[in-house]
């Protein structure tokens, strides 16, 4: 039988989608949320916008570099998806396959490998773009 995660992930006794938090816990998803998801918002925001100034302002020979940062904001937006779907997680422990509750911390390891991945090779891409401009 096919069980969802609501069903899987437990807090108190109780399954995700029914848990009530307390207000120290709420605290603490809140804090969460504009710590991580701000930030990788914030940083999307940003380079959407440094995009658009360069589109706006420079000449025809600097699109490609306005359309780099425009793609490098689509993928942070991405992974900020990404980390919110992971971050959901961290509160509720897990029934494992031997029925027992199991508490498990996992950190955002993922999320900053795919993170530094994207950015070191857009910034590659930028220096190459740089580099070809005329001179």
């Amino acid at each position: 039988m096919f069980e969802s995660a609501s069903d899987r992930y437990h807090l108190r006794l109780h399954r995700a989608r029914s848990v009530v938090l307390t207000s120290e816990e709420m605290v603490e998803v809140r804090a969460s949320q504009r710590t991580f998801e701000g930030a990788y918002i914030r940083t999307s925001l940003s380079q959407f916008s440094f995009a658009l100034v360069i589109l706006k302002i420079f000449t025809a020979e600097f699109y490609s570099i306005g359309a780099l940062f425009a793609v490098y904001g689509a993928g942070i937006l991405l992974i900020s998806l990404f980390r919110r779907q992971q971050g959901n997680q961290q509160f509720f422990s897990e029934i494992g396959d031997h029925g027992l509750n199991q508490k498990r911390f996992k950190t955002s390891g993922n999320v900053v490998v795919v993170l530094t991945a994207l950015s070191v090779a857009a910034y590659t891409i930028l220096l190459v773009l740089t580099l070809k401009l005329p001179a």
